[in-house]
């Protein structure tokens, strides 16, 4: 086979059978990712787009260097405080991955050092260096990195494949060596006793579901003689385990997508049962945050966009309000220091933050000059405080990291993502528009232009949108974006139903049987680009990934004249055959996000009429590329080879093209220079399509 043709999949008979209804599914065997035929066949997929897009390496080379050359490459996150140490991560020019460090805190001193050019600080301590721990590996990821709370022992976790199956150690710090406990195949997250004795951990079961919490005494061997501390049967439920910032708890967060319940342990008697709080009830979700005499309670119980109550921490039990539910203010999260709780939220399609002072002043929220932004916590480690670090950016500013005084509400910029090269916020604007959805919900579209770019339908823009999970897509400000729209590229997000943007009914109205909202949604705010003038089908580029890839495959079924061109990452779209298969992982807790299909034949028969895979039809759509993981554990690879070998055979002049990572996981490629590399290649792709390559 020569590259200049593209792959023809082998097809071979399958049959799937559900509800009387008979399908055929002649690419089934893609499933098997140890057959020599399917890696052969991803192979063959990558030397035809390699070859389909050669002739874009000299813009790929060029947009790669644009990104580099805007980065400060050799740079300093704002040192966070916890205890005597001020904690860090630098990069450093020409190294992928970052370098976490710490420096004494002086005696006396609050604000955090000053971080200069972002060389180290001095009396710097190296706790983990990213680029020794990844080695010669192609893929490199920290699970955890967790300190105890005397600050001298470190559990950290590490995965040199994108399995997302990590290998657990603890360094000790005093010393900057390794202690002999290694802990195979540990899932994200670990939480630590008071006194560092003890490490509580969490592994996954055959379906790749977080569902047992483990308790390990430091020195010992943990592959004989941790405990199970918890472990969770039902298979909708995932578990985790966290330390309270207090550090007075541990906390056991047993959740689905919709039925939540926290178990605790005291963190000075690790040996102690855990506790419910409060039981399970279907439908109730509540999250929990330590405060001195009481547990806060964020939940939803009668309270659709949640409000915040506490209990006793000595007898939980009934639950007394704090903040009253407001509907169309959603509250997100809350977060306790001794004198002070703060509230993330989000309202009007914004994100925000709410301060409740607990003694005199009223509560008050922060405000900010943009008309789109996105704000929300970052590393907050102490409980003793009145400072509270936020993170905010839009699509024109730079992420910014600022110190806020609760007492008073000013802000302090400690930090603003440095871009060079001449970067100036005045040549971009942004814009909030409302598209109008069939059933005539508005959606609204976040939309960035460089200043002077035509409104006459002329300029090539991109729609970005995802529209799951309720998880929201906010404004935010890109580096590599900065070359499209130089090149007079739109870029525009539709936040559409699915998501949380709208709050929690925003996101009911985006699944189960009403998922195709989510579709529908996107394609009104395609249409709205072109009747405001942003742009023109032949110029309208969609972008998703993952859950979003699904939306990109659906649109491509129902809308293929709306768009000039697709880009699919790591996309979901065989999602009916995946929601069947309870082996697979992640399946069965999915069903209260999709429907169980395999129970219920109305859910069986509304997800067959929207699955990418199972709709794709004799059309021309638009050219696509799609791009997956050969090791993503959350999409499988075959998902989007079997969609691009069907839709091939069914509209050969389509330009299709399969772009798969042979050693990454759901994220991609990990080094931040490769994943320039990477979004340098599907900008180049981009920028193709719509004629500014």
């Amino acid at each position: 086979m020569t590259t200049e043709q593209p792959p023809a999949a082998k097809r071979v008979p399958h049959e799937r059978v559900h509800h009387g209804d008979t399908v055929a599914d002649e690419y089934f065997w893609l499933q098997d990712r140890d057959d020599p035929d399917t890696v052969a066949y991803l192979e063959a997929e990558n030397a035809f787009t390699a070859a389909a897009t050669a002739h874009l390496e000299p813009l790929r080379e060029t947009l790669f260097n644009e990104i580099k050359s805007r980065t400060k490459e050799s740079d300093l996150s704002v040192p966070t405080r916890k205890g005597g140490y001020w904690y860090y991560t630098r990069t450093e020019e020409g190294r992928q991955y970052g370098i976490h460090c710490r420096v004494r805190a002086a005696e006396g001193r609050t604000a955090p050092p000053e971080i200069g050019d972002g060389t180290p600080l001095p009396g710097e301590e190296i706790l983990l260096d990213g680029n020794l721990l990844a080695g010669d590996s192609e893929y490199f990821a920290l699970g955890t990195s967790d300190l105890s709370v005397d600050g001298n022992l470190l559990a950290y976790s590490t995965d040199l494949s994108g399995d997302e199956r990590f290998t657990l150690r603890i360094r000790d710090l005093r010393t900057g060596a390794d202690l002999p406990d290694v802990i195979e195949n540990v899932f994200y997250g670990s939480a630590w006793s008071a006194d560092g004795s003890t490490l509580f951990y969490t592994t996954v079961d055959e379906a790749w579901r977080p569902y047992r919490v483990w308790r390990h005494a430091v020195g010992t061997d943990g592959t004989n003689e941790d405990a199970i501390v918890f472990e969770e049967p039902d298979e909708r439920f995932w578990v985790g385990v966290e330390l309270t910032r207090s550090e007075r708890f541990l906390l056991i967060d047993v959740t689905s997508k919709v039925t939540s319940e926290v178990l605790v342990i005291p963190a000075d008697e690790p040996l102690t049962r855990p506790r419910s709080i409060a039981p399970r009830r279907q439908g109730v979700e509540y999250s929990v945050e330590h405060h001195g005499h009481r547990f806060l309670i964020l939940h939803n119980d009668g309270a659709e966009d949640f409000a915040l109550s506490y209990t006793s921490v000595d007898a939980p039990g009934g639950w007394t309000s704090l903040i009253e539910h407001e509907p169309g203010t959603r509250l997100l999260q809350v977060d306790a220091f001794s004198g002070h709780l703060v509230v993330s939220l989000r309202r009007d399609g914004l994100t925000g933050i709410r301060v409740v002072p607990l003694q005199g002043s009223a509560p008050y929220d922060i405000t900010f000059p943009e008309p789109l932004y996105s704000v929300g916590p970052e590393n907050n480690l102490e409980y003793d405080t009145t400072s509270f670090r936020l993170h905010y950016n839009s699509m024109v500013t730079p992420d910014s990291v600022f110190d806020c005084n609760l007492d008073s509400g000013e802000l302090t910029l400690r930090k603003q993502k440095p871009v060079l090269g001449g970067f100036d916020a005045t040549r971009y604007e942004q814009f909030r528009e409302w598209a109008v959805a069939d059933d005539g919900t508005r959606v609204p579209i976040s939309i960035v232009a460089r200043k002077g770019t035509p409104r006459d339908g002329s300029a090539p823009a991109i729609l970005y949108g995802y529209g799951s999970y309720e998880s929201s897509t906010d404004p935010w400000f890109s580096i590599p974006r900065l070359s499209l729209l130089d090149r007079g590229v739109i870029f525009a997000i539709a936040h559409i139903r699915g998501g949380g943007e709208m709050g929690r009914r925003w996101y009911e109205e985006g699944k189960l049987l009403a998922k195709k909202n989510t579709f529908t949604d996107f394609i009104a705010c395609a249409q709205h680009m072109v009747k405001a003038g942003w742009s023109a089908p032949d110029r309208l580029v969609a972008r998703g990934g993952s859950a979003g890839g699904l939306l990109m495959g659906a649109v491509a079924n129902l809308a293929p004249d709306a768009f000039g061109g697709i880009v699919a990452q790591v996309p979901f779209v065989d999602a009916l055959n995946t929601i069947l298969d309870p082996s697979l992982p992640l399946t069965v807790t999915e069903w209260e996000e999709w429907g169980n299909p395999l129970a219920d034949a109305e859910v069986y028969a509304y997800m067959k009429s929207y699955t990418p895979y199972e709709n794709l039809a004799a059309v021309q759509y638009p050219p696509i590329l799609a791009v997956t993981s050969l090791n993503d554990t959350r999409v499988l690879s075959h998902e989007p080879a079997k969609w691009v070998a069907r839709l091939r055979a069914l509209s050969p002049s389509t330009k299709v093209l399969l772009k798969t990572e042979m050693g990454a996981g759901h994220g991609g490629r990990s080094g931040r220079y490769d994943a320039w590399r990477e979004e340098a290649f599907v900008a180049a792709w981009l920028l193709d399509q719509v004629g500014k390559a």
